[in-house]
């Protein structure tokens, strides 16, 4: 490095001193690290997601990183001091390993030197290409010696340390708890920006413009820039909110100016981030300050809050439509005109229904929570993506279908009544559980940003919003039972809610049908053929029962306690989940399946896309695909214009997809996005049109 001869200014002196810094320790990590201690303060390991990965497949590799209290490991650009991780491979022929990729890091000042680092355990990812060619049953051992740097507050030290792994050549096959440990790393990486961020740098300052959703919160947001030498590393930061852009206003360098591209991540919650490349253009004014906490300046973190809140209500009264909603909420309904029924008995059940409906979207909010703080790239509707829960909702909706349709009734033990004739807060607060349960497999409208929002927000606002999206599926009924005026517009009871009952079960069986063919879809046609043979036996139990019931015999349940008994096995026992049987995925014909590489490669050919995740359980997403995307006018005018159809397929879970989806601000399906040439990307409503469609085109 050479200096001009005239005496540096102080700020440039305070520049070039890091960069020396990192200089030194680079050298010293290349010369000292042949006699560095083996693995001292940070543990190194090499994992692999599968030890049988398939020819021609893609494995995820691991470099797993765990530092001893008080140390920290280094990001790809450390800062001012430091040195990032690398690795001299040893590969067999034709395989080959990709670089690392790095989890969002954190901050660490020392001695007024802003440092990228790690200070608990952590995993660098890397992705091996296995040949084609390569026969089954060949051995691939993987070996390198990985370099990385070790500090603590007061010294560093660098460290070395042989890493291998044997493999061998084999199905594929990724045994559950290697696949959540590695979901568990994806989900700290952070996720492809997916649009175009631009940078201007005058007057001393490098300031970002990056897209981001208007309603989406934000916390603790930081850029980490991956070009080095742009900003000041250690000088404080100024980012706030204008539309739907976030700008971010940094010290430049004073040793450069940037280049034709800034690299970087911006971070937006903890372990959370978007990767994203800047390019010169022009950047609006600061907007909105997010103030240190992380939140918006006042008012804007409980508008967002009042806004998904909002959204959750509306969407859970939305809910109520749902076939297989609409006729538990029906009979119930109907039953509170029932002769004889008092006003207290009324809001009792309507506030026993309501709590059996808001309780369960609890449960499921912090299921939901827990499998995400695991690292599982869960979202809206994750129950479903299990085959073992399809296989129960399809055995407890064939019940309620046969109990619809007067097969049986089990008022020993409370089923029947509580979805027809019940009275009394028990048999109505299971009923809302049920109702719960069964109408939450899809993301309705107004539900999708607010959902999106709620897994982004601290855990207690997360958790009211599910409570808010309970309460809008429990309000008609809670309306129902607490206005008089209301419950006198409903029909005077009579023989006719008998045939009414009877009518309504086709909904349930056609809703159970749809659960059948979820579970062919997940786990191929012979695990189908167990499920509806248990169908069967327990249809064949229940008809045994109600023939008990009409002889007045006691314990006439008794027969379905072994079909009970063989169903619990058989959700205890069956694999959590299963290849799909499915030739195909998901999608419109001439759909490609969902990639992220592969969306990036026909942005950069600036051929438009439309993109659209969906699955099997979602009923809306199936209409939208019936009505809209596969109709022949769509396919054609999407063909003449050159429009590339991209399908993401969220069936069986995929946490690739859920990590995109979260990028977005979503947490469920359906979202269809369309990219146009420009780069400009545009959220597409979640019920749409082939005229919506072809405008696309047009």
């Amino acid at each position: 490095m050479s200096l001009r001869k005239n005496a540096p200014s102080a700020v440039a002196v305070r520049d070039i001193l890091p960069l020396t810094v990192r200089a030194l320790l680079a050298l010293l990590l290349v010369l000292l690290g042949p006699a560095a201690a083996q693995a001292a303060h940070i543990a190194a390991r090499l994992e692999a997601e599968t030890l049988r990965p398939a020819p021609g497949s893609r494995v995820t590799l691991a470099l797993s990183m765990v530092p001893e209290r008080d140390w920290h490991g280094y990001w790809q650009n450390p800062g001012d001091a430091g040195a990032p991780a690398d690795i001299a491979w040893t590969l067999p022929a034709g395989v080959k390993v990709g670089p690392m990729r790095y989890p969002v890091p954190q901050r660490l000042i020392v001695q007024g030197l802003m440092n990228y680092v790690y200070e608990r355990p952590y995993a660098l990812l890397m992705i091996l290409d296995v040949p084609r060619g390569a026969k089954p049953g060949t051995p691939l051992k993987l070996a390198g010696k990985a370099r990385w740097l070790a500090c603590s507050p007061i010294i560093c030290v660098p460290e070395q340390g042989m890493v291998a792994i044997d493999l061998i050549v084999g199905d594929g096959a990724v045994p559950p708890a290697s696949r959540a440990r590695f979901d568990g790393w994806r989900a700290r990486l952070p996720l492809p920006l997916g649009q175009p961020a631009s940078f201007e740098a005058k007057g001393g300052k490098v300031r970002l413009a990056i897209p981001f959703p208007k309603g989406r919160p934000v916390t603790n947001p930081y850029f980490y820039p991956a070009t080095d030498g742009v900003i000041d590393y250690a000088a404080p930061q100024a980012i706030s909110r204008k539309g739907d852009r976030l700008i971010v206003e940094m010290k430049a360098s004073a040793l450069g100016r940037p280049g034709a591209a800034i690299d970087g991540v911006i971070a937006i919650g903890p372990d959370r981030g978007l990767a994203l490349t800047a390019r010169p253009g022009k950047v609006p004014a600061a907007g909105v300050p997010i103030v240190a906490a992380g939140q918006d300046a006042p008012g804007g973190g409980w508008r967002t809050f009042a806004l998904a809140l909002g959204g959750a209500l509306l969407g859970g009264v939305l809910l109520n439509l749902m076939p297989c909603v609409f006729p538990i909420l029906s009979l119930k309904a109907l039953s509170l005109a029932r002769s004889g029924e008092t006003d207290r008995q009324a809001r009792i059940e309507a506030v026993a229904y309501a709590g059996g409906v808001i309780l369960s979207c609890v449960a499921l909010a912090l299921a939901l929570l827990a499998l995400r703080a695991g690292g599982a790239a869960a979202g809206w509707g994750f129950q479903l993506q299990d085959p073992r829960m399809v296989f129960a909702l399809l055995l407890l909706v064939t019940a309620i279908s046969l109990n619809l349709a007067g097969l049986f009734e089990l008022r020993a033990i409370g089923l029947g009544e509580a979805l027809t004739r019940g009275q009394g807060a028990t048999p109505a607060f299971w009923t809302g559980v049920l109702a719960a349960l069964i109408a939450t497999p899809c993301s309705g409208p107004f539900m999708a940003g607010a959902v999106g929002a709620a897994l982004l927000l601290p855990p207690v606002g997360a958790v009211a919003i599910f409570a808010g999206l309970g309460f809008g599926l429990a309000l008609p009924f809670l309306a129902i039972g607490f206005i008089p005026a209301l419950r006198r517009l409903l029909p005077k009871p009579g023989a006719w809610m008998e045939r009414l009952r009877h009518i309504l079960a086709v909904p349930m069986f056609l809703t159970a049908l749809g659960l059948a063919w979820v579970l062919g879809r997940q786990v191929g046609v012979d695990q189908l053929v167990v499920g509806l043979g248990a169908a069967l036996l327990l249809g064949l139990a229940l008809w045994w029962v109600g023939a008990r019931q009409a002889r007045g015999k006691r314990h006439s349940w008794a027969p379905l306690l072994p079909v009970a008994a063989l169903a619990a096995a058989l959700i205890l026992f069956a694999p959590a989940t299963t290849a799909p049987a499915t030739a195909s995925p998901a999608g419109a014909p001439g759909a490609e399946p969902f990639s992220e590489a592969r969306l990036a490669a026909l942005q950069t050919e600036r051929k438009p896309v439309f993109l659209y995740f969906t699955a099997d359980w979602c009923l809306t997403c199936k209409v939208n695909e019936q009505a809209a995307i596969e109709r022949p006018v769509v396919r054609q005018a999407f063909a003449e214009a050159g429009i590339a159809v991209m399908v993401g397929d969220w069936t069986n879970g995929d946490p690739a997809i859920g990590r995109f989806l979260e990028a977005q601000g979503r947490s469920g399906v359906p979202l269809y996005l369309f990219y146009h040439r420009d780069g400009r990307i545009e959220t597409l409503p979640q019920l749409l049109t082939p005229r919506l469609l072809t405008g696309l085109a047009a």
